[in-house]
């Protein structure tokens, strides 16, 4: 019996009852459709997370008050970081090309016409030389600005288009907890984070001003500091543990009471996570497979009771068993490879979806969509072998008594 009879065979049987073998796909349609949706996520995380090291620079590094525990979470110490740990950095590693100190508070903020709520940072000049950020309209405040405590600001984008919608925001004045600040610039859009959180919303100013005219007078947030090259990192690293344990007088033998990361370091931690996090859905998602697979194996168990006169009759005409295998496999791979192609237009489309209404990057690249079909067809194999091989092993008399 030629391949293409059996093939005809195959689909024939499974046109015959077509809701049940509806039904029989629907674990292998709800598995793929979860596998492509996933990885497509996945993928596009890890694409915005490498975006996101480009966006920051390789070579700037953060550093936050507080150790780092055994378990890998950070803990206030008694001691936090000041102004004088930024300059001394600077002073003492050649390593160091600049260093902003970096304090922050949410606050509402008022134009003539409009009000929202955004996080402001008291930063120095540096803060868009470090962080990789264009000015876009207007320009950064000055060294001036900053020795002088002056009311100026720059905007984050979001800020800009909710405050002045359609306006130059460069050169209008705002208010911050009733104190009038002049807008300096507009920094150039950044987007959001892998997190979700929104880098355009923001308003930098001087570090000077943000302590004289908001009264905020307390210890830095966190330190950015910007290394020569991406190679001198690790050394760069050493020579600020170094000088901040000195700093702080640290003895020897006691823990950093700081925490120094580069961003590469806090992607490739996003990366951990988000990599976690797929595997986790995969595994759910193979679950699904794996019940199909199941289903897939009763209906043609079932198919084998129902079909047992049919193959009582084709074994005496002729057909070796050879021949019954691979048509009760075939039916099965069809079911599972059906069900594959119906369960990827939906998880292409779920991700199509998830983009539009979420703004997520979603990626369906080639070798998810290889893996899932290649999961669905040995599904159904693995799970189609058993009542082929039953079938298969029918004696031909028992079979054509049958009722």
């Amino acid at each position: 019996m030629g391949f293409l009879n059996i093939l005809k065979v195959a689909f024939n049987a499974l046109k015959r009852n077509k809701m049940r073998s509806a039904l029989t796909m629907l674990g292998i349609i709800i598995g793929v459709g979860s596998i492509i949706a996933m990885t497509g996520v996945g993928a596009g995380a890890q694409q915005e997370i490498d975006s996101q090291t480009a966006a920051f620079g390789t070579n700037m590094i953060t550093i936050r008050p507080g150790g780092m525990t055994a378990g890998g979470v950070r803990i206030r110490a008694a001691s936090q970081l000041t102004l004088g740990d930024g300059e001394a950095i600077v002073k003492h590693s050649d390593l160091i090309t600049a260093q902003t100190p970096v304090i922050r508070m949410v606050a509402s903020v008022v134009s003539a016409e409009r009000s929202w709520g955004s996080p402001i940072f008291g930063v120095n000049t540096s803060f868009t030389t470090i962080r990789n950020w264009g000015i876009q309209n207007g320009a950064m405040f000055t060294d001036q600005d900053y020795r002088s405590g002056n009311k100026v600001c720059v905007l984050g984008q979001t800020v800009a288009k909710n405050l002045f919608p359609g306006q130059d925001p460069v050169g209008q004045i705002i208010r911050i907890q009733n104190v009038p600040f002049r807008v300096a610039g507009v920094l150039e859009p950044k987007g959001q984070l892998a997190s979700g959180q929104d880098q355009d919303d923001m308003i930098i100013m001087p570090f000077t001003t943000f302590q004289k005219r908001l009264g905020v007078n307390r210890d830095l947030d966190y330190i950015y500091v910007s290394v020569r090259t991406a190679q001198d990192m690790d050394a760069a690293i050493e020579d600020i543990r170094t000088i901040l344990r000195n700093e702080h007088r640290i003895p020897s033998y006691g823990d950093d009471d700081f925490t120094v990361r580069t961003q590469e370091q806090v992607n490739e931690l996003a990366k951990s996570i988000s990599k976690t996090v797929s595997i986790l859905m995969f595994i759910v998602a193979s679950i699904s497979l794996v019940v199909g697979g199941i289903g897939i194996m009763n209906i043609m168990l079932v198919s084998v009771t129902e079909r047992t006169r049919e193959i009582g009759i084709r074994m005496a005409v002729g057909a070796t068993e050879k021949d019954i295998l691979l048509q009760f496999l075939i039916e099965a791979i069809v079911l599972s490879l059906m069900g594959g192609v119906i369960g990827l237009i939906i998880g292409v489309a779920t991700g199509l979806i998830l983009e539009i209404f979420t703004g997520w990057n979603i990626i369906v690249t080639f070798v998810s969509v290889l893996i899932s079909m290649g999961f669905s067809a040995g599904v159904g194999i693995f799970f189609g072998f058993y009542p082929a091989r039953k079938a298969a092993s029918l004696n031909p008399i028992e079979a054509l008594r049958f009722e």
